[in-house]
Order: structure tokens, then C-alpha cells, then sequence
């Protein structure tokens, strides 16, 4: 019979055939080194959608407001990064990280509103 090891800590396991790893933890530790670089990519995005966010909430008062792009760009709003798009009827494209989000307009100003209230 030959033994069979953990793939982490290479101990020898004893038990079930399909086992693996020796413990909750070298499972763990193996996954979480296997994904780390998917993972670092995945917490950057988020950090940036979150950023966005905040300042969306920040710059909205009574659930819309206009501001000029430049606001957002000095408070450090990434334009690259939104949740969701919605197309009106008339063409207009409003950029939205998760229920807030913002329509430029034509002289540097941003419209910026709540989903909930102002589309459906």
C-alpha cells in the first residue's frame, strides 16, 4: 500500500481514499496560496468600487445633484471602474457603482443620483 501525503505539510494521511490534506487548516493555507494572486485583484477592484462609492454618497444631496467632473476627480473618483450601465430611451448612459451613479453631461458637469429613486 502506498502512502499517500498532504499536499501542504506532505504528512502522511490516514483516513478517507479521496483525502486530501491532514487538516482544515493546510486545506486552507494550500487554496488560499493557490488563489492569492486572483484574490489581490479582486481586493484592488473592490477597493476602487468602494472608494467610488463613498464619494458618490459624499457629493449627493436630496438624492440628486449636479456636480462639476472635476470634483470627483480631485476627491479621487475612478472613472474606469462602475458596477452596472443603464441606456435611457433618449441615449444617455448613467454609470452606477451599486446604487449610486452619475450622467456627464456635455459641459463637465455630472448629474449624480440614486438608482432606487431617480431610475427603475
Amino acid at each position: 500500500m502506498s502512502n499517500r501525503h498532504c499536499r501542504e505539510c506532505n504528512e502522511v494521511l490516514n483516513g478517507r481514499k479521496d483525502q486530501k490534506f491532514c487538516s482544515d487548516y493546510c486545506r486552507n493555507t494550500f487554496n488560499n496560496r493557490l488563489n492569492e494572486d486572483s484574490n489581490a485583484t479582486v481586493r484592488k477592484v473592490n477597493r476602487i468600487l468602494r472608494k467610488n462609492r463613498r464619494i458618490l454618497e459624499e457629493l449627493l444631496s436630496n438624492k440628486q445633484c449636479v456636480k462639476p467632473t472635476v470634483d470627483l476627480i480631485e476627491m479621487g473618483y475612478n472613472f474606469n471602474y462602475h458596477t452596472n450601465l443603464f441606456q435611457t430611451q433618449k441615449g444617455d448612459t448613467y454609470y452606477f457603482c451599486y446604487e449610486l451613479g452619475y450622467l456627464k453631461q456635455q459641459n463637465n458637469r455630472c448629474v449624480i443620483v440614486e438608482k432606487s429613486r431617480y431610475i427603475n
